[in-house]
């Protein structure tokens, strides 16, 4: 079942000396909602995601989980709290076989943990159990960093980049997979993607960012016309088209 906890940030802001990464951004994501945060390298994505999942401390504003502050919380206990992410290098033990990387992840919650067989179902890599997860194709392996993050057993599902390096046919796949993830299991999905294909197709809100700003939200449609977020992928002066 779907809860009414929304993961939100409110005016986070990030510095590095005298660099801003992020300038006062507001974010939210609900339960069941498939949310994408597009910008061009360097918009401060990434630093975004650092920020919820506790990887980067801001220099000022508040990430909550509901009505909890997750202020000053280290990874693993934002984690534990159910906001989870994935890296754009995929992080596996490439040594170990499918199962045994899901396994090692599960083993963290003990009692109650998902069950690995069908996490890997869920992923569409069951058949993959038992080979070393050095072998994979790239796609799969991709596929396994998300099964590994949902033995964590998230509310929230922090996605960076997971169609990186796929073929049309594996972002499709990856498309059909993310959508039934969150019929199945009411996680809220925030995708950091780069692939417009993937996320006009599967995100029902868009939040644009430029510069460490936000620039747009809006529903996919809205934002494919706003002349903002098309001089921010393209540039003035080049020919103007759907992001």
């Amino acid at each position: 079942m779907m809860d009414a906890v929304r993961l939100t940030a409110r005016d986070v802001g990030v510095s590095f000396g005298g660099l801003v990464a992020l300038a006062g951004i507001d974010l939210d994501v609900g339960a069941g909602e498939i949310v994408g945060l597009i910008g061009s390298n360097g918009a401060g994505k990434s630093t975004m995601v650092n920020v919820l999942s506790g990887f980067q401390k801001p220099s000022r504003g508040t990430v909550f989980l509901g009505d909890v502050s997750l202020a000053g919380m280290p990874p693993h206990r934002i984690s534990r709290a159910g906001i989870v992410r994935t890296f754009q290098s995929v992080r596996l033990f490439r040594d170990l076989t499918v199962a045994e990387n899901v396994a090692a992840a599960v083993a963290v919650l003990g009692k109650g943990a998902p069950d690995v067989t069908e996490l890997l179902a869920l992923m569409g890599i069951s058949d993959l159990k038992e080979k070393p997860a050095g072998s994979l194709s790239y796609a799969h392996q991709r596929r396994l960093a998300i099964a590994r993050a949902l033995g964590l057993r998230p509310r929230f599902l922090l996605l960076d980049e997971p169609a990186a390096g796929m073929t049309p046919g594996e972002v499709e796949e990856l498309d059909r997979t993310l959508v039934a993830l969150r019929d199945q299991t009411g996680l809220g999905l925030l995708l950091v993607e780069h692939n417009m294909t993937l996320v006009m197709s599967v995100c029902e809100r868009l939040v644009v960012m430029d510069g460490g700003r936000v620039i747009a939200r809006g529903t996919p449609d809205l934002i494919g016309q706003d002349p903002l977020v098309r001089q921010a992928y393209l540039g003035p002066g080049r020919e103007r088209a759907r992001p």
